[in-house]
């Protein structure tokens, strides 16, 4: 069997659409090394820690928890949610999770795959891929401890959980096309993820993950302004069987990611072999 090959030569790539075209052809031909390395990462991931897989949902659990024992001991008032508090703090904690970790997760992959990246030539596509895996697996165990809150606290199954996964890919495509821009920078400047991760903890208080938006006020503006807003939403109807309030927004969002989509795998393809050449330097 003859070995592929391949010569490098200096070219013009600013045919972005040909560019595209090139990162979906090695996002599949990539495909089984992408699942390799995601099995990997997730064995490592849980290999030595003593709690294991209970990591994937701590941090959602203790979030929701704080917010129920405030609204409990009457620390703060929140408005009536229309299912069990429990169930509406943590389904929201839980989706925003997904949607923090969608958006880190090139980042997180490509950084994981530094020594990778400076010895081996592979399809970088492969470690955008295995990321996706590691946020599929990761998420299903979420949804898995979701659906006992359903049955802990009575919430009925409704038709329209049907339209959650559709609901729920919405995310994950918004936070890879963010996360995909972020990623260049990020693996030049540390600093990035330390300010990603004090924006997202302020992102998270104007955005309706543990409280409904309010009637009135500046907070109401801002909530109904973020994009952010009709993702998180839209999602959590869909799975509690309420009337999608921004569906129309929704829309817009998930129409103006996958541009963004395309872009940002343009730009990781331009930008990464830039990176390994400052690596190997």
């Amino acid at each position: 069997m003859s070995l592929e090959v391949k010569v490098y030569q200096k070219e013009n790539n600013t045919k972005l659409f040909k560019l595209f075209l090139e990162s979906l052809k090695d996002i599949y031909n990539s495909r089984f090394l992408a699942r390799q390395l995601a099995t990997r990462d997730i064995k490592a991931q849980y290999r030595q820690s003593y709690l294991g897989i209970l990591w994937a949902f701590i941090t959602p659990i203790s979030t929701a928890a704080v917010w129920v024992f405030l609204n409990l001991t009457g620390t703060i008032k929140l408005s009536d949610t229309g299912v069990p508090y429990p169930v509406f703090a943590f389904s929201g904690t839980l989706l925003w999770a997904i949607l923090i970790e969608a958006i880190n997760s090139p980042t997180t992959s490509t950084k994981g795959a530094r020594g990778l990246l400076s010895k081996i030539n592979f399809p970088k596509e492969a470690l955008l891929i295995s990321g996706i895996y590691k946020l599929l697996f990761n998420s299903s165990i979420k949804l898995g401890l979701l659906f006992v809150f359903f049955l802990l606290f009575g919430v009925d199954f409704h038709l329209s959980i049907l339209f959650f996964p559709l609901a729920l890919l919405g995310i994950i495509v918004f936070g890879t096309a963010i996360g995909l821009f972020i990623t260049p920078v990020a693996m030049l400047y540390n600093d990035v993820n330390r300010i990603l991760t004090m924006g997202f903890r302020l992102l998270m208080y104007i955005t309706p993950v543990v409280y409904i938006i309010p009637k009135e006020g500046i907070m109401k503006t801002l909530m109904e302004y973020n994009p952010l807003t009709p993702l998180l939403l839209t999602t959590r109807d869909v799975l509690l069987g309420q009337a999608p309030q921004f569906l129309t927004y929704y829309f817009i969002v998930i129409l103006v990611s996958i541009p963004l989509l395309m872009l940002g795998l343009v730009v990781y393809r331009i930008s990464i072999p830039i990176f390994v050449e400052r690596l190997s330097a």
